[in-house]
């Protein structure tokens, strides 16, 4: 019994995850993400 409730939990934990990556790649979001990383590694190496 504890292996199939852990199985649907894990299902619905990955399709809850799903659901909000679509509306951030609907809200435009992946620029912002993208431009926030190239951020942090040009600090990193130095650069920036």
């Amino acid at each position: 019994m504890s292996r199939l409730h852990s199985s649907r939990t894990g299902i619905f934990v990955a399709v809850c995850g799903l659901l909000m990556a679509g509306y951030g790649i609907y809200r435009g979001e992946i620029s912002v993400v993208l431009e926030k990383a190239i951020n942090i590694c040009m600090e990193c190496i130095g650069i920036g």
